[in-house]
């Protein structure tokens, strides 16, 4: 295996694609919710034909298939490399300027875009290991997109080296870029049938080495109070103030031990997202999150309880809770085939790291694609600080992605 050459191209191609904006909007009723995460995917179709992936094409949906036809001669399962384009609505996307900090020394890194935006060596301990790499940062005035640009670029680099190298032996690879995946639309529209692949792996994950086989389980709950409406001057016992008992409706939560502020680990939380309404109705949403069903229905009995005593107060008023299923933790489904997980854990070895494997203390693309009946483990991409103005990546941590995408296809063929 270490006769394998590598010629990278990760870093030039991440620094292009951080620069598209593909902010998605969870508020968009369309599919995918920005036009412009098209944008992205057009330069993406375009380049892998270029490469030679002769079936790459952006779909109307905003999805991004390509194949990669096997050259060996053994019957090997397809696999499928899956990243998303889109970045998260909760930082800006627009006018990205990445920054490169070369031989990194150790200490902090002021963005020099708005000096305020410090990346902290005290409070980002994934920086002691990055001593020597050379660290990408955003400058400080936006997100950098390394979530999940940084896996978009590993793939292609991955797409490069497989077109270029023939005598590398491996299967049927699938490549698939999807929009949306912040929002937790990513897989929505995705085609299957089309996409043709036995098993998945997202490049979606933080530091390298690790592999992640086990997410949260997801619900959304959505609160709605009807109130009673009065004049404000002739209210006295008469109004019941649907804002209010909102309020009070948040201020019950637990203090400790439920929310995400005070979790770690395989601990869940409840956690309110948002807040609307007007004296005669409000709406209170909210994400609940834990490693179990049986988890996430004591915090969803928790929460109706807490309802249920507020509402002692205003006898008049009225509440509906609804609950929505969001995903479910992949690891029910990835336990029964353990060898997809094996096979990260060795490519991951081949490429020189030490594997980790983790929880995710969220969901990938591959939470849903896993129930859907494509088993799909999450493999790091390097990115770190996501969903903040302090995001980074390393160029070697990304070139390390590659390589392990590269032995991962290769131990799927010698394993046939």
């Amino acid at each position: 295996m270490s006769s394998l050459t590598f010629s990278h191209t990760v870093t030039e191609r991440f620094l292009r694609y951080v620069t598209i904006d593909t902010q998605s909007d969870p508020d968009s009723p369309h599919s995918p919710s920005t036009e412009k995460q098209k944008n992205l995917g057009r330069v993406l179709a375009a380049e892998l034909k270029a490469m030679g992936v002769a079936d790459a094409h952006l779909d109307d949906y905003g999805y991004v298939y390509g194949t990669i036809p096997a050259n060996t001669d053994k019957k090997v399962p397809v696999i499928c490399f899956c990243s998303h384009m889109d970045t998260s609505p909760d930082v800006t996307g627009k006018d990205v300027k990445p920054q490169m900090v070369k031989n990194y020394r150790g200490g902090d890194i002021v963005l020099p875009g708005d000096t305020s935006q410090v990346i902290r060596f005290t409070e980002h301990p994934a920086l002691k290991n990055q001593i020597g790499n050379d660290i990408i940062t955003t400058d400080g005035t936006t997100l950098l997109g390394a979530d999940n640009k940084a896996g978009v670029a590993e793939i292609m680099d991955a797409a490069h080296f497989f077109i270029n190298n023939p005598d590398v032996k491996h299967g049927t690879i699938k490549i698939l870029f999807t929009p949306d995946e912040e929002i937790g639309r990513g897989v929505d529209n995705v085609d299957l049938n089309k996409l043709g692949a036995d098993f998945g792996y997202t490049m979606d994950g933080e530091s390298a080495g690790s592999v992640e086989d086990e997410t949260f389980s997801a619900d959304g709950a959505t609160i709605t109070i009807n109130g009673v409406s009065a004049h404000p001057g002739y209210a006295k016992g008469k109004m019941e103030h649907a804002i209010k008992i909102a309020a009070a409706i948040v201020e019950r939560l637990p203090k400790e031990g439920c929310s995400p502020e005070t979790t770690s680990g395989k601990q869940g939380f409840l956690h309110p997202i948002s807040i609307d309404g007007a004296l005669e109705q409000a709406s209170l949403s909210f994400i609940v999150r834990d490693f179990t069903e049986e988890g996430l229905k004591e915090k969803e009995d928790l929460l109706e309880g807490i309802v249920k005593d507020v509402m002692k107060d205003y006898p008049r008023s009225t509440y509906t809770l609804e609950i929505r299923e969001q995903y479910r933790n992949m690891k029910q489904v990835i336990d029964r085939h353990p060898h997809v997980l094996e096979y990260a854990i060795e490519a991951i070895r081949r490429a020189g790291l030490r594997p980790m494997r983790t929880a995710i203390r969220g969901g990938t693309d591959g939470s849903r694609l896993s129930f859907m009946g494509l088993p799909c483990p999450n493999i790091f991409a390097g990115e770190h600080a996501f969903h903040s103005r302090l995001e980074w990546v390393s160029r070697q941590d990304m070139e390390k992605a590659v390589q392990t995408i590269v032995h991962l296809a290769m131990i799927w063929e010698e394993k046939a």
